[in-house]
């Protein structure tokens, strides 16, 4: 078909399509218009007129999928910005003229071209590369090696081929390799020693990390907001447990992680927190101290210190010593001292409520989401409350939103973002709508840090054992959330 054919047939649709009709196709005397209205737009399949309508229909409503998959909105400019995507996936529908054996998650697979050939020869690349730096080095100590031994015995230093024919060049170019590739290595946290190994293991040790390595910087290509860590808790950990820059001699840390289950309709099923005070002492001078613990905790949270503690002084007069007063805590290490626990099924203990009201309207549905501190001295930093969505739906359309969002559309996730909640922004709401059932929006997951520990327990002073002398130390606190749903 010539490009003015097409445009002629595509010029005539809208002149046969009628409107107040429940038709979704047009005839005319050589070809059949299949078509579905999109919001204001239209998705229009021209085929022969000997074409299997139903079989017809079904591609059109795989082609109709597609678009939501690229485009969060229905509309023409979103349409236009994404139209290679968007053909690209339309190419894997159709091929020649055929309808090709399809569903979405494949089409999603083929678009992004996906070669574990690639992954493998790029595995075997590397493993090359690291063992040809091994050599070079095993080659430079060599050369540095038999310098010193000349050296040693008052001969002069051979010249080596390729590198000089004179004792200083030879010494000098050896010294100046070393130099260079032990340079290079020094960014390097914990270099993998250099061991011979066979290509099916260099296969099988490089392949796997670079395909994520590769996942990561495709996903990165696309937009999306990568952070390269073991897990989620631990990147929000490292948000604030990054070491303060004045860290003192004694060094103390106050962690809790909470572990929460509400249900969609209220109650708390199952609230537990666990906390520690962890103590580092970098001076030898200070590993004889004593912590002054204030606790102002109502909750009813059980106290447990380490062995060596003596609990009879902590009883009495809420401070941690050693049962020895002679012995030391150990030096550069971290030491936890005491542990706390809270569990409990009262609901005005909840720190964060979260209430989710999903509604039914006709084929789609309402969701209103909100939020409420109820602990008011707390400040939660980086909240993410994420809400599952249906699959194959689109985007959802956002109302009214307190911050911002984004919409995971690979993982069918619509993740809620605040920056801050405190006591002066300590409740928000957020409204939208997808098609959907009620069912589909649980469970609700939330995660946060906070520079301000739950139960409040806090290290108010550090004195010596002997003279009871104060000692200046540096304390970070953290609360974290390990797990927080609402089912």
């Amino acid at each position: 078909m010539t490009r003015t054919r097409i445009e002629g047939l595509l010029a005539a649709f809208p002149k046969l399509m009628n409107t107040g009709k429940q038709h979704t196709f047009v005839e005319t005397e050589s070809v059949r218009y299949v078509y579905q209205p999109m919001e204001k737009l239209y998705m229009v399949l021209i085929t022969t007129k000997n074409s299997n309508i139903l079989e017809d229909l079904e591609t059109l409503r795989l082609f109709s999928r597609v678009i939501p998959e690229y485009c969060r909105a229905l509309e023409e400019n979103e349409i236009s910005e994404h139209c290679f995507d968007l053909i690209f996936a339309f190419d894997e529908i159709v091929a020649l003229g055929y309808r090709e054996n399809v569903n979405l998650a494949q089409i999603r697979t083929f678009t992004e071209m996906d070669s574990h050939e690639e992954k493998v020869f790029r595995a075997v690349r590397e493993t090359q590369e690291r063992e040809a730096k091994a050599e070079m080095r095993r080659k430079a100590k060599e050369l540095q090696q038999a310098r010193r031994d000349a050296e040693r015995q008052g001969k002069k230093a051979p010249g080596f081929g390729g590198f000089g024919s004179s004792a200083v060049s030879g010494g000098t170019t050896a010294a100046m390799i070393t130099e260079t590739i032990i340079e290079t290595e020094k960014p390097k946290v914990a270099p993998a020693p250099a061991r011979p190994s066979g290509p099916s293991k260099a296969l099988k040790l490089g392949a796997k990390g670079k395909e994520v390595d590769n996942f990561v910087d495709k996903l990165k290509s696309e937009g999306e907001n990568i952070m390269t860590t073991v897990g989620k808790r631990s990147t929000e950990a490292a948000k604030v447990l990054a070491p303060p820059i004045n860290m003192e001699s004694v060094h103390m840390k106050i962690e809790e992680k909470i572990s929460l289950t509400c249900g969609r309709d209220g109650g708390l099923q199952n609230m537990e927190l666990h906390g520690m005070i962890v103590l580092h002492i970098s001076d030898e001078k200070f590993a004889r101290i004593r912590l002054h613990v204030e606790n102002e905790d109502k909750r009813g949270v059980q106290l447990q210190t380490h062995p060596n503690v003596d609990k009879k002084l902590f009883t009495a007069e809420s401070q941690i010593g050693l049962k020895n007063p002679e012995k030391s805590f150990p030096v550069n290490s971290d030491v936890g001292v005491l542990k706390w626990r809270l569990q409990t099924t009262e609901e005005s203990f909840i720190p964060l409520t979260i209430n989710c009201w999903p509604s039914e309207s006709g084929n789609s549905c309402d969701v209103n989401i909100e939020y409420e501190l109820q602990e008011e001295s707390l400040e939660l930093n980086d909240v993410v409350i994420t809400i599952p969505l249906p699959s194959g739906v689109g985007a959802p359309v956002i109302g009214e939103i307190d911050g911002e969002y984004r919409h995971d559309s690979r993982r069918n996730l619509l993740e809620w973002c605040l920056p801050v909640i405190d006591a002066k922004n300590k409740s928000g709401s957020l409204e939208f709508s997808i098609a959907g059932q009620p069912n589909d929006f649980f469970p609700v997951h939330v995660s946060f840090v906070s520079k301000k520990n739950y139960c409040n327990i806090q290290v108010t002073k550090v004195t010596q054992v002997d003279g009871n002398s104060p000692v200046r130390f540096s304390t970070e606190t953290t609360f974290l959330v390990d797990k927080y749903e609402i089912l």
